[in-house]
């Protein structure tokens, strides 16, 4: 997207305040002046004092002398920055990124802010309007670059619109004032007779560096977009901030439910996507007479549900004074934290709700047939394959909790499948596994993580007890035990491998381990495997597998599984 800058000029911003605040004064000669080195001097006259001869810089003795009428005010130095501190704050309904520019105008970049308004001449007279009728004069251009629309709006004609890439046409005409250059290298360039920008613009670059220094060229670059230039907004955009603009101003308390729901609508998706939830949140209610209000609210836990926050929110409606009407709203979540994905869960239902839950299970079941649902819980069981049992009661509370400190993938198979491995020896992750006939090379790789078989169990090797069909799990799919983004940490298998020391088996589908000639040969042990060692692995197609390993490599007789992939 093309960026589009809009710079705001206040020639009168001191003067246009006063005026604001008291339209008494409106035809009336006044001035603000300042003492400096023992005189006063005049900092800002009103256009009633210039028309009679009054300027900034005059002495306050000549300005009495040429008018003795002139009514005087104590400046402040620090004014003019209050002043456009409000001023951008407000202009924020306009665009999300606002800047103070220098001591007298405003940066704001209009990037996809137009359209809202139908076009770059209405939101500019839009602008236009709102601001003359808060009593400034203004004098606003569009560019590209930062350093065209300064330029435009301060020393070419009010309101122009420079199209995309011809801002070079504009500027040439300018005097080179308007590119913002030091006072020696403007004076050296007006000695010389180049005075516009035209004049010197098509120069080689290397004469204008030799003579006029890097400050030249920087500037022109930046007026034509050569060179980077970026706002720094008085108030930087919130990270996870949602913006809703209103046709009409919004006065009713229904108004504002429905705007806080669509916000909170947009921005709990934009959490979901990325695994975040809010612990703090603001709105913001821009109305029409200038006025913010703000309300805000936290959670004591992270949370993206946006009827929760809803609620949160709904207790602070009545704070808020529409006034003439609210124009704008502004939703921010100002704290986020990590929140990993979680499903909703379906089966924790109150008594009101159990029967439309069944009504659903029914409707579902006729449709789909009885053996497609299922609901499925923790078991108190280490082996992966039994960790999880069925259950038919919509009801039934879980004994144990979900495991969720480690990762598990997301598709896990009812029964191991046997592959084949290369693989360093003795605790090392597969170089190589050959899965269904098809090779797969390892990228990356993490673990191993043991998981021992309990004490009272004597199965051996993969259990053959019964185990429910692990197609979908219910509630906790991507919330608990078996979760799709808490995938591991996984590092680079050279991190992995690297080293010396290490001897390398091939092992086949059999189980035999085929050694290097001096690997010392160990009799096989026809004791079962009380434990596993998974690996999560990644191969070259970014596909991530759970593999584990059964038996110790001195036994002769390991062998190698996959039981689960990630997504």
């Amino acid at each position: 997207m093309k960026k589009r800058i809009v710079a705001i000029w206040f020639p009168d911003l001191i003067t246009d305040r006063m005026l604001r605040r008291q339209p008494e004064l409106r035809e009336l000669p006044f001035a603000f002046a300042q003492s400096e080195r023992g005189s006063r001097v005049i900092r800002a006259a009103s256009q009633a004092a210039k028309n009679n001869g009054i300027f900034s810089g005059m002495a306050v003795a000549d300005g009495k002398a040429i008018l003795p009428e002139l009514l005087l005010f104590d400046y402040e130095p620090e004014q003019p920055h209050k002043i456009l501190s409000a001023l951008a704050e407000w202009c924020i309904r306009f665009s999300p990124q606002v800047a103070a520019d220098q001591r007298d105008g405003l940066l704001l970049d209009a990037s996809g802010c137009t359209h809202l308004w139908g076009g770059e001449e209405n939101y500019l007279n839009d602008i236009q309007q709102r601001l003359n009728g808060f009593s400034y004069t203004i004098r606003l251009a569009m560019a590209d670059t930062i350093g065209a629309a300064w330029a435009v709006s301060r020393f070419g004609m009010g309101g122009t619109i420079i199209p995309p890439f011809k801002q070079g046409e504009y500027l040439s005409c300018l005097p080179v004032s308007a590119l913002r250059l030091e006072t020696s290298a403007k004076e050296r360039l007006e000695k010389l007779g180049l005075k516009t920008v035209g004049s010197f613009m098509n120069m080689p670059r290397t004469a204008l560096l030799r003579r006029f220094g890097k400050g030249l060229l920087k500037r022109l670059g930046q007026a034509m977009g050569d060179e980077p230039e970026v706002l720094d907004p008085i108030k930087p955009i919130a990270p996870y901030e949602e913006r809703l603009p209103c046709l009409e101003p919004i006065r009713t308390a229904k108004g504002i439910e429905i705007g806080m729901k669509m916000l909170l609508e947009m921005l709990c998706q934009r959490l979901i996507r990325e695994s975040k939830g809010l612990r703090k949140c603001e709105l913001l209610c821009y109305r029409v007479d200038g006025q913010i209000k703000k309300v805000e609210t936290g959670t004591s836990r992270p949370s993206r549900n946006p009827a929760h926050i809803f609620r949160l929110l709904e207790q602070e409606i009545p704070k808020i004074a529409p006034g003439l009407g609210i124009e704008l709203f502004v939703l921010a979540a100002t704290v986020v934290e990590t929140l990993s994905a979680t499903q909703d869960g379906l089966w924790n239902v109150s008594a009101a709700d159990e029967a439309s839950v069944g009504e659903l299970l029914d409707r579902l079941a006729g449709k789909m047939g009885v053996k497609s649902i299922h609901r499925y819980l923790p078991a108190e069981h280490h082996w992966p394959e039994n960790s999880v049992r069925e259950s038919a009661i919509l009801t039934e509370k879980p004994s144990i909790e979900w495991r969720t400190d480690l990762p598990r993938p997301l598709h896990l198979l009812k029964v191991p499948e046997l592959i084949e491995v290369s693989a360093p020896v003795p605790d090392y992750p597969p170089m190589l596994f050959r899965y269904k006939g098809i090779p797969h090379y390892v990228k990356k790789a993490d673990g191993p993580e043991r998981i021992e078989q309990e004490w009272f169990s004597f199965a051996k090797g993969c259990s053959e007890q019964s185990s429910p069909s692990i197609k979908s799990y219910g509630e906790h799919n991507s919330a608990k035990g078996y979760n799709e983004h808490s995938s591991p940490s996984i590092k680079s298998y050279g991190e992995q491998s690297s080293g010396s020391g290490k001897t390398l088996g091939i092992y086949s589908k059999s189980g035999s381990v085929k050694k290097p000639p001096d690997s010392e040969d160990t009799p096989e042990s026809n004791q079962p495997a009380l434990y596993r060692d998974y690996y999560c692995i990644e191969d070259e197609t970014g596909a991530r597998y759970w593999l584990f390993r059964e038996g110790e490599y001195g036994s002769g007789n390991p062998m190698w599984f996959v039981h689960g992939f990630f997504a």
